[in-house]
């Protein structure tokens, strides 16, 4: 078994809303190990949005504790915090969460930033991950002149900036196409295949089956938490290699499928 990269440890999270006090986490626990793919699902109101916080560092529970690669969360200061969450983890939204403004390779610069990365060291690894999700050409373009299934790249080129162990997605399909969601996700398997431990949030049980293990939530508990023995994490590519066959074997190359959108 590999290392324990984050464990949650009896965990209740509350929210008070005026006089009424809201259990959102009930006595949650949960190892998650080096290289593994993990969906954390459930339905609307079940909890995992604040599972995922939690997951991500970017809340401290009421009760119990968080360790992400054995440090206590709720133990460091918050810019000590924010400095390990921004070198383990990368966060892939729903809505991308990218900046109008700013170029798709202003974007993927910004994490190497806040890290304070030499400048010529953020140039140089902000270019080689937007060759690496098949958007080299596009590094100047805004989000408004990208399809939806680019900017999703462009997201998961930022995630990957500082290099993290944890690749932490939230519903990485949910604004996509069926078939631009598809390839996202090979993107995802491939990573994880590269061996990057991926987390994923969804609601969509048929998206949550490409993972290894899946854990259910339900009214703020853990109801289930199996492995996947109908995995779709059958391929042994890289992300990188997997980028070339669809550039050299196919039809559905790069260039055709930002033609098509994705």
């Amino acid at each position: 078994m590999k290392n324990k990269i984050i464990e949650i440890k009896n965990v209740w999270k509350t929210y008070t809303m005026g006089e009424v006090e809201v259990t959102a986490l009930e006595n949650v626990s949960l190892d998650i190990h080096e290289g593994e793919f993990v969906a954390i699902t459930g339905p609307s109101g079940s909890g995992k949005s604040t599972m995922m916080n939690i997951v991500g560092a970017l809340d401290i529970p009421s009760k119990g504790a968080v360790y992400l690669k054995g440090k206590n969360i709720a133990e460091m200061s918050e810019s000590d915090l924010a400095v390990l969450r921004g070198k383990s983890i990368g966060f892939i939204f729903q809505k991308f969460n990218l900046f109008s403004t700013f170029s798709a390779l202003e974007n993927i610069k910004i994490p190497l930033e806040l890290q304070e990365v030499d400048d010529t060291k953020v140039e140089i690894r902000a270019k080689e991950l937007l060759h690496k999700v098949g958007l080299g050409d596009r590094m100047h373009h805004k989000p408004s002149e990208l399809s939806g299934g680019q900017q999703q790249r462009v997201a998961i080129a930022r995630a990957l900036a500082n290099n993290p162990d944890v690749i932490l997605a939230d519903e990485p399909t949910g604004n996509l196409d069926s078939k631009t969601g598809k390839y996202i996700i090979e993107m995802l398997t491939s990573l994880n295949k590269e061996g990057k431990t991926i987390i994923m949030v969804t609601h969509d049980v048929e998206l949550a089956h490409h993972a290894r293990r899946i854990v259910q939530i339900k009214d703020g508990m853990i109801e289930k938490d199996h492995s996947n023995g109908t995995s779709f994490n059958s391929s042994n590519t890289s992300l990188d290699s997997n980028l070339k066959e669809k550039n050299s074997s196919s039809k559905d190359s790069i260039g055709k499928e930002k033609k098509r959108g994705i």
